[in-house]
C-alpha cells in the first residue's frame, strides 16, 4: 500500500504500510519515507516517527527462509498525525537521502557476501580434508580441489573490489556505480561459492545446524536486500554519480 502524508494545519496525517521493515517489532522510533508530492522521484518525504503515535501498529513477518536472527515486520499507519517539524530534511526531496543511506548499507552488504563466502571456502576445506571417500581424503580427488580454487579466486576477486571502494571512500568519494556493480558481483560470488560449497559437502551440508546450510538460504536475501541485482544493473537512475569507467 502507497504511504501518502497529507498536510493539515501544524501537522501531516500519514495513511499506509511498510513491509520488510527489519527491527520493525522492536524499534521505537522509525523514519518514515511517504509521498507528499507527485507521482516520481520527486515527492518523497522523510519523517520522523515514534512508535507510540496514535495510528500506528505493526505485526512481525514470520516463516522467512533465512534472517531468522533478524527481526522483519510489516508497519501500519492509520490517520497518524505527525508534528510539522518532524518533517526531516525538506520536503519533496527524501529520495535523495534514502539513496544516500543506501550506498554504505550495500558496501556493508558486500563485506557480510565476502565473509559467508569465506566461511563457505573453510568448510569446504575442512571437510574436505578429514572426509574419506574411495580410502582417501575427499581432497585429494582434483574435482573437489577444482571448486576450492574457483571459490578462493572469486574471494580474492570481491575482497579487492571492496578493498578498493572503502579507500575511495575514506578519501571522500563515493564511487556509486561501482558500489553497485560490485553489491551484484558479490551476491553472484556468494551465490556461487554456496552452491560448490553445499555440493562439497553433500548430505553433510544439507543437515540443519551446518554453517553452509544456513548460507544456502541467506544467498537470496543478500541478493535482494539493498537492492536487487537487477536496480544494481540499471543505468538510468539519476542519483548515481558518473563512473570512473566509461561504458
Amino acid at each position: 500500500m502507497k504511504t501518502t502524508a497529507r498536510f493539515d494545519s501544524d501537522s501531516y496525517v500519514i495513511n499506509g504500510s511498510k513491509t520488510f521493515i527489519t527491527g520493525g517489532m522492536t524499534s521505537d522510533f522509525f523514519v518514515i519515507g511517504a509521498r507528499t508530492g507527485d507521482d516520481g522521484l520527486a515527492g518523497i518525504s522523510l519523517f520522523f516517527v515514534d512508535a507510540a503515535t496514535p495510528g500506528f501498529s505493526r505485526i512481525p513477518l514470520e516463516r522467512k527462509m533465512g534472517w531468522w536472527c533478524a527481526d522483519q515486520a510489516t508497519l501500519y499507519f492509520q490517520n497518524m498525525r505527525v508534528p510539522a517539524e518532524n518533517l526531516m530534511g525538506e520536503e519533496n526531496l527524501g529520495f535523495i537521502a534514502i539513496m544516500e543511506n543506501f550506498n554504505l548499507e550495500r558496501v556493508a552488504l558486500i563485506a557480510g557476501a565476502l565473509g559467508m563466502m569465506r566461511v563457505c571456502l573453510t568448510e569446504s576445506i575442512d571437510w574436505a580434508q578429514t572426509r574419506q571417500t574411495f580410502g582417501q581424503p575427499l581432497i585429494r580427488h582434483q574435482v573437489i580441489r577444482h571448486k576450492i580454487a574457483d571459490m578462493s579466486a572469486r574471494i580474492d576477486a570481491v575482497e579487492a573490489y571492496l578493498n578498493q571502494i572503502c579507500w575511495n571512500v575514506n578519501s571522500g568519494d563515493m564511487p556509486v556505480a561501482e558500489i553497485c556493480k560490485a553489491k551484484f558481483f558479490a551476491t553472484k560470488a556468494l551465490e556461487f561459492c554456496a552452491s560448490k560449497a553445499m555440493q562439497v559437502l553433500g548430505g553433510a551440508g544439507y543437515l540443519r545446524g551446518q554453517p553452509v546450510e544456513r548460507i544456502y538460504r541467506e544467498v537470496k536475501v543478500m541478493a535482494i536486500g539493498g537492492g536487487s541485482e537487477e536496480i544494481m544493473r540499471y543505468d538510468r537512475w539519476p542519483y548515481k554519480t558518473v563512473s570512473s569507467t566509461k561504458l
